[in-house]
């Protein structure tokens, strides 16, 4: 062959690669769906919530999905969404007719319960909010699964490091809301489940008006050591205060000098500024540069939620919604969360397996499970509701 046949044999040749159908890129669909509901302002000025809230742990699942999808030839698009008690379920409609059909839902357990409804078998929501057991259990759903953890799961990572320190007498109080009873109950059944001793309960009562005065501290001051005042003795105070009333004014204002835990003082979380083990920091760091703030709980929760259909996407390769929703649900699912642990969802509830971080002030104090604690299957399955326990009867097949 000619030099001419050679020149025209690789034109040809190169016109062929460039000329080639680019493979199709996939594209999946998200939401982040997030519910305000009014309420009075927090006690500290520092735990008002950002505007991003949610909004900026999506942005970075979203973000990571990305990365790994650019080599999939996959695309990942999440769309915020703001609404009030009075709008979400339009919100939701508006999204399912869009065709959206993995949502993320902050929102309190009535609302996400409304929702998960309203979507049925069309949609496969993540509640990244509500703690409140009874979304796990008479009240759960099986499009429905959790990257919250649940009150349990946060009551037993704490009650395992209490008893681990030897501190097995508790003096609980509790809040007058439901929530704060709801609470309160899964501390009394950690105190049960761990060998601790609830040696006296009392409830402060929420009388309404402003949290937050200029003479807040001086009425805390005088007040809390007498509320406090001769309870039985205790090694530890146990503040269940979900509607964030009081607890956090319990510290160095007990009338006895005990260390506080649960609402206020050491308190269970899912994610903390602090946290930088097994490679979080990174994660940190990428958040804060992404969005100038330290991340939140939620953010964190959102994060997972993403994730979790970014995993599925890539591990299966696929875009059918069942093919996507029976893995996110099955044996072979793991999600790398930065807590030195694979996390799975259980079956029997939908929530998410995870260590919980003890934490308080500027540092993480531990992480449980705590060493010692022992389960059959999973040692995370000694946090929150085991198989044996749970209350849930709705997470079978999805319909057809």
């Amino acid at each position: 062959m000619g030099k001419t046949g050679l020149t025209m044999a690789g034109a040809l040749l190169a016109c062929a690669a460039l000329c080639a159908p680019a493979q199709a890129q996939t594209e999946y669909r998200a939401a982040v769906l997030r519910v305000d509901t009014p309420g009075p302002l927090p006690i500290s000025r520092l735990d008002l919530p950002p505007d991003d809230l949610g909004f900026a742990g999506g942005a970075l699942g979203t973000a990571d999905n990305a990365t790994t999808g650019s080599f999939m030839k996959q695309t990942f698009v999440t769309e915020d969404v703001l609404a009030t008690p009075g709008t979400a379920e339009a919100e939701m409609q508006r999204l399912l007719d869009g065709g959206t059909r993995f949502v993320v839902v902050l929102a309190d357990e009535a609302m996400t319960v409304r929702l998960a409804d309203l979507a049925g078998d069309r949609a496969l929501l993540f509640n990244a909010g509500a703690s409140g057991d009874v979304l796990r259990n008479a009240e759960c759903r099986a499009n429905l699964l959790h990257t919250a953890p649940s009150d349990a799961m946060l009551a037993d990572a704490l009650a395992q490091f209490l008893v681990w320190k030897r501190w097995g007498n508790w003096f609980l109080i509790e809040g007058s809301h439901p929530e704060d009873t709801a609470l309160a109950e899964a501390y009394r059944r950690a105190a049960k489940k761990f060998g601790a001793k609830i040696v006296e309960e009392r409830v402060f009562e929420d009388t309404g008006g402003a949290r937050r005065t200029d003479s807040g501290h001086v009425q805390v001051q005088a007040q809390m050591p007498v509320f406090t005042q001769r309870a039985k003795a205790h090694d530890v105070v146990v503040a269940a205060d979900h509607a964030g009333v009081f607890a956090a004014w319990l510290p160095f204002h007990t009338w006895e000098p005990r260390p506080v835990a649960g609402s206020g003082g050491l308190m269970p979380v899912s994610w903390h500024p602090a946290h930088e083990a097994w490679g979080a920091m990174q994660w940190q760091t990428r958040f804060e540069k992404q969005h100038g703030r330290p991340a939140r709980p939620e953010d964190y929760q959102v994060w997972m939620a993403l994730r979790s259909l970014g995993e599925a996407a890539t591990r299966t390769t696929s875009d059918d919604f069942d093919t996507l929703v029976e893995f996110i649900t099955g044996p072979r699912f793991e999600l790398a969360a930065f807590k030195g642990q694979k996390l799975t969802y259980r079956d029997w509830d939908g929530q998410l397996r995870q260590p919980v971080l003890l934490s308080m002030g500027p540092v993480t104090v531990s992480v449980s499970p705590q060493d010692g604690f022992l389960h059959q299957v999973s040692q995370l399955d000694t946090l929150g509701t085991d198989r044996a326990e749970t209350g849930c009867t709705r997470m079978t097949a999805r319909e057809d």
